[in-house]
Order: C-alpha cells, then sequence, then structure tokens
C-alpha cells in the first residue's frame, strides 16, 4: 500500500480516539444502545427459560422436556436472526442504514413485548423467531455504519466497543431475571424499552457519506446475486460465514451452559436449588460477562497489534483450552468464579472480531448484506450445532458434552487460514480482481 493511502493517525502515532467528532461518537452510543438491547432480547431467554418452561408446560415440565424445549427455542431464535439478518442486512445496502435499523429495533422491541401475553410454547416459539429477526437485521446495519463513519485508524478499537457493549445486555438481563424470579413475562415486557430508541435514530443518525456516494446509485446494491458472481466475495462469505458459525455455535450450545454447569454442582454439594440457581446467574451473567466484556473490548487493539488472524486463532486456541479447563477440572465454586472470566475473555472475545471484520471484507454496496450472511448465516449453522449439542448433552453428563463442544473452536483456527489479512487496509469501494486483493480504495477510509 502507499503511503498516500495510509490514515493520517498512523504516521504520526495518533492515539485512536484523538480526531473523533462528536457525532462521530453520538453514532457508536446510538449503535451500541441498539446492540445492548439486541443482546437483552437474547440472553432474557437463556436467564429466565427454567421458569418460562415450567410455567408453560405445566404437568409435562420435566427435566428432559424443559433441557429439549430451551434448545428448540434457541435454534428458532438462531433461524429467525438468520432470516431477518439476511433481509434487513440486504435491504441496508439498497435503502440506507438509518431507515433499516429503526425497523429493525421496532420489530425486535414489539415481539418481545407480546411474549408477556404467550400461552403456550409454540406462541414463544413464534415470537421468539420474530424478536430475532430484528435482532439479526440491526446488528449488520450497526456494525456497517460504525465501520463506515470511523476513520481507520479508529475503526478496530471503535467496532470492539461496539460489539463489546453487549455485555451490559447481558447484564440488563441477568439483573432483570433475578428481580423477576419466577414472574418471567415482566421481563419481557422490559423489551419494549429500546423502541424508544428510534426517537434518537430518527433525529441523529444521518446516511453515511460513504453509503450516499458508493451504494445509494448503484442497481446492484444488497443484490446476493452480485456478491456470489464475484468469486473473491462469495470466498469471503461463505468462509465467514463458517467463521461466525464456530464462535455462535459455541457460545449458544456451550458458553451459556456454564450458568447450568455451576448450578448442577453447587446443588451437588447439597445446596437448596433456588440459592444454586441463583448463584449459577450471578457466576454466568455477571462474573463470567465481567471477563467477556474485557475480551470484546480488547479484540481490536489485539487484532491492530498482531493482525486480523493471528487473534481470531489466537483467541480460538486459548478458549478451546480454557473449556477443557474449565469442564474437566475439579473446581469450588470461588475457583469456578476466577476461571470463569478467563474462559469468557476468550470464547466470547471472539465474537467482536466479527463486527471489525466481517465490514472489511466487501466493498460499500454489499458490505451490510455480506457482512449480515456471514454473521446470521453463522447463526443457521449454529442453530444446527443445538440439536446436536441437545444429543450430547442427553448421552454424557455436562461437563463432557461441554468438552466435545470446545473442540469446535478448533474448526475456527482451520477457517482464519484460508482469509486475507485486512489490517491497515482501507475499505473496499468498488469489486475484486484478485484472490485477496482491493480495487479502488478510499485514501479517507
Amino acid at each position: 500500500m502507499s503511503a498516500s493511502n495510509l490514515d493520517p493517525g498512523l504516521e504520526t502515532n495518533q492515539k485512536w480516539y484523538q480526531g473523533i467528532s462528536s457525532y462521530q461518537w453520538l453514532i457508536l452510543l446510538i449503535a451500541s444502545a441498539g446492540w445492548i438491547f439486541d443482546i437483552y432480547e437474547g440472553q432474557i431467554f437463556n436467564i429466565t427459560r427454567g421458569e418460562m418452561l415450567k410455567d408453560l408446560l405445566g404437568d409435562q415440565a420435566t427435566e428432559g422436556n424443559i433441557k429439549k424445549y430451551g434448545d428448540i427455542f434457541l435454534g428458532v431464535f438462531l433461524l429467525g436472526g438468520t432470516v431477518g439478518g439476511l433481509l434487513f442486512g440486504s435491504l441496508a445496502d439498497k435503502f440506507g442504514r438509518r431507515p433499516i435499523m429503526v425497523a429493525t429495533i421496532l420489530m425486535y422491541s414489539l415481539f418481545s413485548g407480546l411474549t408477556f401475553f404467550a400461552q403456550t410454547p409454540e406462541q414463544v416459539a413464534a415470537l421468539r423467531f420474530l424478536v430475532a429477526m430484528g435482532v439479526g437485521g440491526e446488528w449488520a446495519v450497526a456494525a456497517s455504519l460504525v465501520a463506515e463513519i470511523f476513520p481507520k485508524h479508529a475503526r478496530a478499537q471503535a467496532s470492539s466497543i461496539f460489539h463489546a457493549s453487549s455485555v451490559f445486555g447481558t447484564w440488563l438481563a441477568t439483573l432483570a431475571g433475578i428481580l423477576v424470579a419466577a414472574n418471567w413475562r415482566y421481563a419481557y415486557l422490559l423489551g419494549v424499552i429500546p423502541a424508544l430508541l428510534i426517537v434518537a435514530v430518527r433525529i441523529y443518525v444521518k446516511e453515511p457519506e460513504r453509503w450516499e456516494s458508493k451504494a445509494a446509485k448503484r442497481k446492484d446494491a444488497g443484490s446476493f446475486v452480485s456478491l456470489f458472481k464475484d468469486k473473491m466475495l462469495a470466498r469471503r462469505a461463505l468462509l465467514g460465514m463458517l467463521l461466525a458459525a464456530v464462535g455462535l455455535g459455541t457460545f449458544w450450545a456451550g458458553l451459556v451452559a456454564t450458568q447450568n454447569l455451576i448450578t448442577e454442582y453447587l446443588v451437588g454439594t447439597g445446596m437448596d436449588e433456588v440459592e444454586a440457581a441463583r448463584k449459577g446467574k450471578f457466576a454466568y451473567g455477571f462474573v463470567q460477562t465481567l471477563g467477556s466484556g474485557v475480551g470484546l473490548v480488547l479484540f481490536g487493539p489485539i487484532s491492530n497489534w498482531i493482525g486480523r488472524k493471528n487473534s481470531f486463532i489466537l483467541f480460538h486456541l486459548a478458549a478451546f483450552a480454557m473449556v477443557l479447563v474449565v469442564c474437566q477440572g475439579t473446581w469450588t465454586y470461588n475457583q469456578y468464579l476466577i476461571l470463569l472470566p478467563v474462559y469468557g475473555f476468550f470464547a466470547l472475545g471472539i465474537h467482536a472480531g466479527y463486527a471489525v471484520y466481517f465490514p472489511e471484507l466487501f466493498p460499500t454496496h454489499l458490505r451490510s448484506t455480506g457482512a449480515s450472511f456471514c454473521f446470521n448465516g453463522g447463526r443457521l449453522l449454529a442453530a444446527s450445532m443445538l440439536f446436536v449439542a441437545g444429543s450430547l448433552k442427553a448421552k454424557y453428563p455436562l461437563n463432557e458434552a461441554m468438552s466435545w463442544l470446545g473442540c469446535i473452536f478448533l474448526v475456527g483456527v482451520v477457517v482464519v487460514l484460508f482469509l486475507p489479512e485486512t489490517r491497515d487496509e482501507d475499505l473496499m469501494d468498488g469489486t475484486s480482481r484478485g484472490p485477496f486483493t482491493m480495487k479502488n480504495p478510499d485514501p479517507d477510509a
């Protein structure tokens, strides 16, 4: 890359946060707020599903049925996220970031609130699918918006902060779950609150100049046909989908199960089930999530230091090692509280890489489409892992099942080897011309 195409901030050793305008900070705040409530909508089910399914299943609320329906509902949620992500990601490239962000926030807020009135598992499944459609779409729009608004020298850090805000969504869901206890319906009613965010989006968010100049007038903006006609972009989309599937599958099938792992351990020591469940929620929802948040924030700086690919490899290998340490060792509750943040640091820290990396793989007129295909296509593959996870958890003790699921992290290492390094590259605005080269870079990226 020529010196003229380098970010001035990199030449002067400028701190990443220097020179960032108040509007850029505001966009990061709004995008993060949307993602916080995205995560709330997903995590509130993990936190309350025991109480919810006992209520809805009634006499059929056996331990086996609760686990079965729990994994089915998670699968439905991941499927809904895939459908919504692909649909709204494409529409965001075609019609702009702002209107689609409004639509997705409204969608997940409305159907979360309606869950308050659900009376059957089938109704919950349908509502979870619709909530997930909004959640999946909002991520793709927000990730593209942050990448396009921030200059190159600050892009990775801003994208990491955006994705790391998910921690607050998990904490919010955990707090709500603890406060409502068995009255799970009220936790979903709180999900209506993010609809207020639409006001801020309508007032403050402007379409990125890059989208208006590079994508708004293109007939193929948001076209999946155009995405897959280009061999390089198609390769990136498919490999990105596999990479996301590893992180999302290990999260939904394994990482969230630490709550049950701790609860089962405490019940085995003779602790009352209610108290054990409360401590399990605390260990997963607050302690582990704290370490996860640190990992999410630091993925960006680490990827600027050692590169995107090396960062993914490091986090995947460390996550694999930690799942074995957590699940195969004999630990006390306090020792678990030390280990779980380290596990979360690597296992969930990977996810910030998707917000950093996926928008860098695609040109402006296909950025949201491509990033959404990677992230939300990964949801679809991850959904299939939940059925495998359900079988493993039924056949083996939970710690053994989680250990086997942890082997999926090694697949991520292999996938990364076939993807390009994008550190220090400008965002793409043109089309591909070689295996991993970019045409028409924008020096102001």
